[in-house]
C-alpha cells in the first residue's frame, strides 16, 4: 500500500526520428498497465517537421517530426542548439520534470541532455533531472554519432544518475546502446529480442522496470 501512494515520477518523453508524440505514446502502451499507472508521462512533438521519408509511413499517420538534423555520416549537426532551447523553454513552462524517457533519436538526445545539464552547458534554469530511461539509444561521441558543439562535454565523465537502458541484440543500434550503457554510473539493463522498438514487457523485464520505478520514487 505504501508504494501505491508514492508520487508518480513526471517524465518528459522524447520520440524517435521522424515520428511523433502520438506514435511514441502508442508504442509505450506495450509497457503494460502495471508500469504505466505508476508514471506521469508527457509526450511532446519535436520542433522540426520531418525533412525526409519516415519509417512510420504506412503504419502510423503523419505528421512526423525530428529533433535535429545531421549530415549523412553524423559528423555535422543542424538545429541542435535550437532544439535544446525549445526543450528548455517547454520544461520551464510545463515542469518541473523528474526525468526523461527517450526512444531512438529521442534517447540520444535525452542522454546528452543529462550530461549537458550536469556540466552546466544546457538546461541551466531547469530543476535537476533525476533519472533517465533510454530505449534503443546511442550517444554523442560514440562509434556512430559525432558530437554537437553544445554537447562536447556531455560524456566527459560518467553520468551519475539512475538510468534504465532497453537493449536488444536485434537492434541496429545495439553497439551504440552498449556504449551508452557504459557511460552511466550503475546503469540498469532490460534485454529483449524485439529489435529497434519499445518491447512488450513481461516477466522478469516487468519486474526490473517496476524495481527501477520504485528506486526513482524514493528520489522525489
Amino acid at each position: 500500500m505504501e508504494n501505491e501512494s508514492m508520487t508518480k515520477p513526471k517524465i518528459l518523453c522524447l520520440h524517435g526520428f521522424r515520428t511523433s508524440a502520438h506514435i511514441y505514446k502508442c508504442m509505450c502502451r506495450k509497457l503494460g498497465g502495471s508500469i504505466l499507472e505508476k508514471l506521469d508521462l508527457d509526450f511532446i512533438d519535436a520542433p522540426f517537421p520531418a525533412q525526409g521519408k519516415s519509417a512510420a509511413e504506412g503504419i502510423y499517420d503523419p505528421p512526423y517530426y525530428e529533433w535535429f538534423q545531421t549530415n549523412q555520416n553524423f559528423t555535422e549537426y543542424y538545429n541542435f542548439d535550437e532544439c535544446v532551447a525549445f526543450l528548455e523553454d517547454y520544461m520551464a513552462k510545463n515542469g518541473p520534470y523528474d526525468g526523461l524517457m527517450g526512444f531512438s533519436q529521442g534517447a540520444v538526445l535525452s542522454s546528452g541532455l543529462m550530461g549537458m545539464q550536469k556540466h552546466g552547458d544546457a538546461l541551466k534554469n531547469i530543476p535537476k533531472l533525476k533519472f533517465v530511461i533510454l530505449i534503443s539509444g546511442g550517444r554523442f561521441g560514440g562509434t556512430k554519432f559525432g558530437t554537437p558543439k553544445l554537447a562536447s562535454n556531455a560524456f566527459s565523465s560518467p553520468i551519475e544518475c539512475p538510468s534504465l537502458h532497453f537493449l536488444s541484440e536485434q537492434d541496429f543500434l545495439k553497439v551504440e546502446g552498449d556504449f551508452l550503457f557504459e557511460s552511466f554510473v550503475d546503469p540498469v539493463a532490460i534485454h529483449h529480442s524485439m529489435g529497434h522498438t519499445v518491447p512488450i514487457m513481461e516477466g522478469e523485464n516487468t519486474k526490473i522496470m517496476l524495481e527501477f520505478i520504485e528506486r526513482i520514487q524514493k528520489l522525489l
